[in-house]
């Protein structure tokens, strides 16, 4: 399937937190200093975001400055706090590795939860009216987007023919609930960030990476790799947040322009979730659809419907009950929200 390269709007970033910014906007004008995802995802960066962030730009009343995040040495689990600062103004942010400071915003992307993209939507519609409360509530900051990179899935090196070959495996991971799911799978979790886990895998510090298909083909992960492991563990949900502030200095007219261009924007990112993963699959593998990747010759290792069911047993017995645990700590109608929301797409339930 070729991949669909939508047309796109735009919203911008800054140099630096807390820079100062002079010569760069009329008195009139609004600037968005937005932080957008890592330059190595290069499709959802340069095909998509850039070109949004370009268009808002050149809306009447709007400044954007748009930079990715690690081009200006800004860390994916910092995102929160500096969006409650108003170090920036908007900011791509990976939900997983940001909610080491809101346990609550990890359920929406729970390792093990959702079986397909389609369950995933679902979840995340389901619980976005919490999730944006909750945001607004501990971070002064608001969902514009709500989206998946794709499912997550392992690049490894080793004689792995099934998922029982993982244990004793050294597993990239990014989240806490993904950590547990790994080592209900007999493998050991190393967190760390995309742009580390090239190297980590070339040297032997990790065994195994997990990311979408498409952004591991764009990071060259099959350079790396040899074998495939195509069993979604989760979908890396990342959003488009904005200060609240800076939202609530906008006028009625300029917040509806927005609310519409960020819908636009969230649809485009899920079709991409759908179109380019298959594609990536095949590319990585060496399939003869390949189209719109790099073509590489991963060994495909082919996953029954009993790792599935393991997956989900492993969700319901490790990953839930720590999770609810954790975040209760923090929000108490932590269990009671997810549960009517999450839980009642998927049909699970936390005790």
């Amino acid at each position: 399937m070729p991949i669909m390269t939508p047309r796109t709007i735009a919203l911008g970033g800054t140099l630096a937190a807390g820079m100062l910014v002079t010569g760069l906007t009329q008195a009139s004008d609004t600037l968005l200093r937005t932080v957008g995802n890592f330059s190595g995802n290069k499709l959802h960066v340069e095909e998509v975001e850039r070109p949004f962030f370009t268009e808002l730009d050149a809306m009447d009343g709007l400044k954007v400055v748009y930079n990715p995040m690690d081009a200006i040495g800004v860390e994916a689990a910092d995102a929160l706090r500096l969006l409650r600062s108003g170090a920036f103004d908007v900011m791509s942010v990976q939900i997983g590795m940001a909610s080491r400071d809101e346990p609550f915003f990890e359920g929406i992307d729970l390792a093990g939860v959702a079986a397909d993209l389609e369950t995933q939507r679902e979840v995340v519609n389901a619980v976005r009216e919490k999730f944006d409360e909750r945001l607004q509530e501990r971070f002064n900051a608001k969902v514009m987007t709500l989206w998946p990179f794709g499912p997550q899935m392992m690049f490894c090196n080793g004689d792995i023919e099934s998922v029982d070959d993982l244990a004793g495996k050294k597993v990239r991971v990014f989240t806490p609930s993904m950590s547990r799911l790994v080592e209900g799978l007999g493998a050991i979790p190393v967190t760390l960030q995309f742009s580390e886990v090239y190297l980590a895998l070339q040297r032997g510090v990790a065994d195994c990476g997990v990311t979408a298909p498409s952004a591991g083909n764009n990071g060259k992960w099959p350079e790396v790799t040899d074998r495939f492991v195509p069993l979604p563990l989760a979908y890396s949900v990342q959003g488009h947040f904005m200060n609240l502030d800076t939202w609530n200095g906008l006028d009625e007219t300029q917040q509806q322009e927005l609310s519409e261009a960020f819908s636009r924007l969230d649809d485009q990112l899920w079709q991409l979730a759908h179109d380019v993963n298959d594609d990536a699959i095949a590319c990585n593998t060496g399939q003869q659809s390949c189209s719109g990747h790099e073509a590489y010759d991963m060994q495909l290792v082919e996953i029954d419907p009993d790792s599935r069911r393991l997956v989900e047993s492993i969700a319901s017995e490790a990953v839930l009950p720590v999770w609810a645990e954790t975040c209760s700590k923090q929000y108490a109608a932590c269990v009671e929200d997810w549960n009517a929301t999450v839980g009642e797409v998927t049909g699970l339930s936390i005790q």
